[in-house]
């Protein structure tokens, strides 16, 4: 019955949208591949918290690239919580004739169901697929789809974007279907696409008593509340017309932190969520360290002094010994972390499954920790939906404070919690409940790049001297990526950082800070070289580049492979963590000048981005210096300027020679 009421519901919407789509004007849709006539989804969600949701498309071909996007209707699912049909699939031809496609048809129509792809990740995730065949530009196909569950919790994004929340066979048993979170719904409703669409609905049949909360982003959409047929329910419908593809901008945010989406949750809040969390993984017996462990535990801290010492050693030995590698342990995989057992004997497992075994090993060792869930990539919005991606650690210390941990996105890193997840919220389960939060900002000085250089221009312009770079946080595992690959490549990896720069170097030798003892110091890498005919030098005149201002170990500033182009934009953007970048070098000169012309450069000097560079000339010596600071890791639209003119800066002065004269 629910499913006919629903049906119901959807046809009277169909009808709308078939009358704005013979009235819609084509020529806007000019190079797209497809276009969307109408996409309507009808939810019915039961106390249990159950939802039955049923989708109709139509879309239309635009081009041979549509035509191939739409041979094939695939949906990817899991049978472990959720079931789906794809109930009806109808092409309309451009010269007005129509096929079914299934069910039925006068050929062999199948809906296939088979193991979706994976990669590091094996959760037992199937497909099903039904082959449309050939299309010409303008057919239509028409897809109606069936199904209940729902979707898990720290999936990425892609996952996430696929709805992998469907099961292969119907089962008259629905408990399996119910969402963790028992008696609540939640979704996350994109109101973008990267295609035209005319019109999309978005339809909930909801007992009033749920109280659901909902908040529209980036955008308008069209909201109506009104009375269901069954007493105590109501039906909230969204739609949104002519939506258009955002032409996205280099390096803009997430679409779902620009575009319009919209976000509903009978929750009442972030604590009940948070307790949620921790409930259901206390319950499980997450978090119980075995005598193993407990011995590992004992060893790790033999020689730990302070409280950060102890918190240290663990985070980093669970970071580079548990390897990434999710399989399955059946029901409650995705949003129930995996036991200390499982995750110490198999040595492998997600984020989820990294985070337990630091939280039961900080448990071992007599600390207070807890479970927490993160969005890596995308903003958290306050109405507290799934908006998750990423499962992390929390550890109380002694002064009541929480320090945050994450073993997967450290391995070979200086820091506990990466910077490259500042400006990020995240949600800790606690017995209490705890309000989302938000990680701050991380200072640049945290993650600097010290280049300094010595060295000596002969009468024929060969540069001899040294070169050291140093970095720490982020920017210490940038430069410490050199040493990623097997220990024979290492020497060939370190030449060619300087060999980018000047082809023609002969390296005299080269020293760094151990690889693996990346806890003791941050990373120093000397060179000592020498290159023939590096400078233009004459009776009256000197010419060349500062070495240390040419972009040695670019692959530390990201800020520097930008797109420029644009002096302005109107979408906020991201770099991969703050930084600051300070170059000093001094030359020694042939003769001393008496004229000197160095790049010109107007500085840079705001919060989010500054610039300052100079050049000293004492005799024969010629001292340079500049520094770059880029404060953030997300930033503003009007951040754009100061942040292009700073980056700018850098690549002017490593491209214009300094020229002396007698």
């Amino acid at each position: 019955m629910k499913r006919i009421i629903t049906l119901v519901a959807l046809t009277a919407w169909m009808g709308i949208h078939a009358t704005a789509q013979e009235a819609s004007p084509r020529e806007k849709y000019t190079g797209m591949a497809t276009a969307t006539l109408y996409d309507s989804t009808s939810v019915y969600m039961e106390e249990t918290g159950l939802s039955h949701v049923q989708t109709h498309r139509r879309v239309e071909v635009l081009s041979a690239a549509g035509s191939m996007q739409l041979r094939t209707i695939k949906m990817d699912y899991d049978p472990l919580s959720a079931y789906c049909e794809i109930t009806h699939v109808l092409v309309h031809r451009a010269d007005h004739t129509d096929t079914l496609v299934w069910p039925g048809r006068q050929g062999n129509a199948t809906v296939y169901d088979y193991v979706a792809p994976a990669r590091l990740i094996y959760w037992g995730a199937s497909q099903k697929m039904v082959e449309v065949g050939h299309l010409a530009v303008g057919d239509e196909v028409e897809v109606c789809t069936y199904k209940k569950g729902y979707t898990y919790a720290l999936l990425t994004d892609e996952q996430r974007s696929l709805n992998a929340t469907f099961a292969a066979l119907p089962t008259d048993d629905d408990s399996r279907y119910v969402p963790p979170m028992k008696g609540h719904y939640y979704d996350i409703v994109p109101f973008w696409s990267s295609q035209p669409v005319e019109q999309k609905v978005y339809q909930l049949n909801i007992l009033d008593s749920k109280g659901l909360q909902y908040e529209v982003y980036n955008g308008e959409v069209e909201v109506r509340k009104e009375a269901a047929g069954e007493a105590g329910r109501v039906i909230y419908t969204f739609s949104k017309h002519d939506i258009m593809p955002l032409k996205r901008e280099p390096r803009a945010l997430s679409n779902n932190d620009i575009q319009c989406k919209l976000l509903l949750s009978t929750s009442p809040d972030w604590k009940a969520k948070s307790r949620w969390f921790f409930g259901v993984n206390e319950d499980y017996g997450s978090f119980k360290p075995t005598p193993a462990m407990q011995k590992k535990v004992k060893s790790l801290l033999w020689g730990c002094r302070t409280e950060m010492d102890s918190i240290a050693a663990l985070t980093h030995w669970v970071a580079d010994n548990i390897r990434y590698a999710g399989i399955s342990m059946g029901e409650g995989e995705g949003f129930t972390l995996h036991n200390a057992e499982t995750n110490f004997t198999d040595r492998c497992g997600v984020c989820k499954d990294k985070a337990s075994t630091l939280i039961s090993m900080l448990r071992a060792a007599g600390f207070k920790a807890y479970a927490a869930m993160t969005m890596a990539g995308e903003r958290i919005d306050r109405i507290p939906a799934d908006q998750f991606n990423h499962s992390v650690c929390a550890v109380q210390l002694r002064n009541g404070q929480f320090q945050m941990l994450d073993p997967t996105w450290v391995p070979g890193v200086r820091e506990l919690w990466s910077s490259a997840e500042q400006q990020q919220g995240y949600l800790i389960g606690t017995a209490e409940g705890l309000d989302l939060m938000q990680t701050p900002l991380s200072p640049a000085e945290d993650h600097y790049i010290r280049i300094s250089g010595e060295s000596t221009i002969d009468p024929l312009g060969t540069l001899t001297g040294t070169l050291t770079i140093t970095a720490e946080g982020q920017s210490d595992a940038a430069v410490r990526g050199v040493f990623a690959s097997r220990q024979s490549e290492w020497q060939r990896n370190l030449e060619l950082e300087l060999l980018k720069i000047a082809p023609n170097a002969e390296i005299m030798g080269v020293q760094y800070t151990s690889p693996d003892d990346y806890l003791d110091q941050p990373v120093s890498i000397t060179y000592r070289y020498r290159i023939p005919h590096y400078a233009i030098v004459s009776t009256t005149t000197i010419a060349f580049i500062p070495l240390a201002a040419r972009g040695f170990y670019s692959r530390a500033m990201g800020h520097l492979f930008f797109n420029f182009s644009s002096e302005s934009r109107t979408q906020p953007f991201s770099d991969r963590c703050s930084r600051i970048v300070d170059i000093r070098e001094t030359i020694h000169l042939p003769y001393a000048p008496s004229q000197f012309h160095y790049p010109m450069i107007d500085g840079v000097a705001t919060p989010a981005a500054s610039y300052g560079c100079g050049f000293q000339m004492e005799g024969n010596t010629l001292t340079f210096g500049e520094t770059t600071l880029f404060g953030k890791r997300i930033y503003e639209a009007a951040d754009w300027p100061a942040f292009r003119a700073s980056a700018m800066n850098q690549i002017k002065v490593a491209q214009t020679p300094v020229i002396l004269t007698k």
